[in-house]
């Protein structure tokens, strides 16, 4: 742009799309209310599609300047998307901001400023403004443990549910639907949960506008779980860039990790082609 807007101007203008999202989590704190009756003023709402997962660092990425992670998926979505290059969170830790996520609204009003502790069941809610809701992958929101069942009254809104509170066993992956049966994705579980979602979009495409959630575990630890393909990517982690802050004796350690970290980001990476196909 070649003026600057003040965020009032841009809740009035942003366009549907990539913005879009956003915009409406944003402006839930104080408009998710209207629509909290199911099935009302629906047909005006864009379907939506929030992606995202768990300490995925702004910086790796291609398009963001990184050279040394492979994404280039998201570097053609980032070169037709609207940018929030200044977006940062107010309580940058996972059950805040997913909180933050849900009504728009900052910690110290939704009342989850650390892990593990619940969200109040009748939150004004994005989940609750939808005719057609989904979400899968990590909730992190519940706090009545971490492998605990979620019954509906405590999804917030959402209908179709393939969820786990919290978990980071990539490859033996727990989650729930409708019912306490523990159920296991196969195999590394942000692939089989990007299958879910994709089968979702098909299954509603051209009905109801629906705002389907999926979140992704990686690329938070442990690292070296990514499939053995994306693994082989960065099996010479020595040609790793490490910021100049490292320390000598603590690099070798850091390129060892930043290798598991960027093996899961590219697994990630054909995941999100896959959802934009």
């Amino acid at each position: 742009m070649s003026r600057r807007t003040s965020r009032r101007q841009f809740l009035r203008t942003a366009a549907v799309g990539a913005a879009s999202a956003a915009l409406f989590v944003q402006r839930s704190a104080f408009g998710v209310r209207q629509y909290a009756a199911r099935g009302t003023q629906h047909a005006n709402k864009p379907n939506v599609v929030f992606v995202f997962a768990d300490q995925w660092r702004a910086q790796a990425a291609g398009y963001a300047g990184n050279k040394d992670v492979t994404t280039p998926h998201l570097d053609a979505l980032a070169a037709q998307s609207v940018n929030f290059s200044n977006a940062v969170s107010g309580c940058p830790v996972c059950s805040p901001y997913r909180a933050s996520l849900m009504t728009g609204q900052y910690w110290l009003t939704h009342g989850i400023f650390y892990n593990d502790k619940p969200l109040d069941p009748d939150a004004a809610t994005i989940g609750k403004a939808y005719h057609q809701t989904a979400y899968i992958g990590k909730w992190h929101i519940d706090g009545h443990g971490r492998s605990s069942f979620i019954p509906k009254e405590r999804r917030q809104g959402f209908e179709f549910w393939r969820v786990c509170e919290c978990t980071h066993d990539y490859n033996h992956s727990l989650y729930y639907a409708d019912t306490p049966e523990q159920l296991y994705w196969s195999g590394y579980d942000a692939i089989a949960q990007t299958r879910e979602a994709q089968n979702y979009i098909r299954v509603h495409a051209g009905k109801s506008p629906f705002a389907l959630f999926m979140s992704w575990g990686p690329p938070h630890d442990p690292y070296q779980t990514a499939p053995e393909q994306y693994r082989r990517m960065y099996a010479d982690p020595s040609a790793i860039t490490v910021h100049p802050n490292v320390p000598e004796s603590l690099r070798e350690k850091a390129r060892q990790a930043m290798a598991g970290y960027y093996a899961h980001i590219a697994a990630l990476d054909d995941c999100l082609g896959d959802i934009l196909k």
